[in-house]
């Protein structure tokens, strides 16, 4: 299934318990159908102490959400968007929202 986000984009939650927020993709799970949000859907995660984590304990972590759960957002609106697809004459593949504004380029395969 292609997905209709990609790593860096800002993206609005449109169910679940971070309804209306919104937030930039830091990973994309193509296999699972599924993004990492910044600052979404956090979980605790119990940790050692470490050198990294002296003094151990609860840490946040980002957990994935269903990409059927999230919308890239419009420049134009600020509001998540649904995507449609546009190829131009040098053959080039645009993703853009349903009002006609580029949300960005996708790159192709060679």
């Amino acid at each position: 299934m292609a997905l209709h986000v990609k790593k860096g984009d800002t993206v609005e939650i449109i169910t679940g318990d971070s309804k209306g927020a919104t937030g930039r993709v830091l990973h994309v799970y193509p296999d699972k159908n599924a993004v990492v949000v910044q600052g979404q859907n956090l979980a605790k995660k119990h940790v050692r102490p470490s050198r990294r984590n002296p003094q151990g304990g609860r840490v946040n972590v980002e957990q994935p959400i269903h990409v059927s759960n999230v919308l890239p957002v419009n420049p134009k609106s600020s509001r998540g968007s649904r995507v449609r697809y546009k190829t131009g004459a040098d053959g080039s593949k645009k993703r853009v929202a349903c009002d006609g504004t580029e949300i960005g380029t996708v790159r192709r395969a060679k």
